[in-house]
């Protein structure tokens, strides 16, 4: 039953929860580390890799942690995973931790890693919770590859710094799809069709998990005009 129940965890974060293209979150560095599909991909994994450390820390403290402080305590915790991961980006994969540059310290407040520490983490076994932000992870790992793989293919005819053609030559780079319109038009085109491919469904779960899982909700007027309503 629990490894049924973990395997459910998994597959959730990286199709029916996806955190970019479902729920919305993690999306600045997804607009802004999509210009090519690499400095993506290292954006992805480094992100995933904190969730990852990050949730399965949290489980572990989850108890020991007291309630009043519970959100400086993660994000001390986030903040010296993110730490260590810059700290091994930079000693073993130099090219991408300097093409990534202040973004890599910006997962610190990334909106994906502490909204699973909060919604998750804080109220799951290690497992589970090693489980959970893995899969959101490889979900944000997903959504990035894709909207990148786009970008880079319209505005340079590249793909992974190889030449690509698919259309005889009929489209020419277009140089918008690497700056700021481009990236929110295909990142609204990629939701979209998320959507519509799903019927739907992505949005009525979305709206099904209202604001239990916003770090924020404590602090929100509109969530406590929704509760005193």
């Amino acid at each position: 039953m629990e490894s049924s129940s973990t395997w459910k965890t998994l597959v959730n974060g990286i199709i029916k929860e996806n955190p970019t293209l479902v729920l919305l979150l993690g999306t600045c560095p997804t607009l802004a580390m999509t210009v090519n599909v690499r400095d993506a991909l290292g954006m992805a994994v480094a992100t995933l890799i904190t969730l990852v450390l990050t949730n399965v820390i949290i489980a572990a403290l989850r108890k020991v942690i007291p309630e009043k402080v519970r959100l400086p305590s993660y994000i001390v915790v986030i903040a010296g995973t993110v730490t260590i991961v810059e700290l091994l980006c930079k000693a073993y994969a130099y090219d991408i931790y300097k093409a990534l540059g202040i973004y890599l310290p910006l997962i610190t407040v990334n909106c994906i890693i502490l909204a699973r520490a909060e919604m998750f983490a804080n109220k799951n076994t290690v497992v589970r919770s090693a489980a959970d932000g893995l899969g959101m992870g490889l979900g944000f790992v997903l959504a990035l590859f894709l909207i990148s793989s786009i970008r880079e293919i319209m505005a340079r005819g590249t793909w992974l710094g190889f030449n690509v053609n698919f259309t005889g030559g009929f489209l020419t780079p277009a140089t918008i799809f690497s700056m700021p319109p481009g990236a929110f038009f295909v990142f609204g085109v990629v939701v979209a069709v998320v959507n519509k491919l799903s019927k739907g469904r992505v949005l009525k779960n979305k709206k099904e998990m209202g604001c239990g899982g916003c770090p924020s909700a404590e602090n929100c007027a509109g969530c406590k005009e929704a509760k005193a309503s």
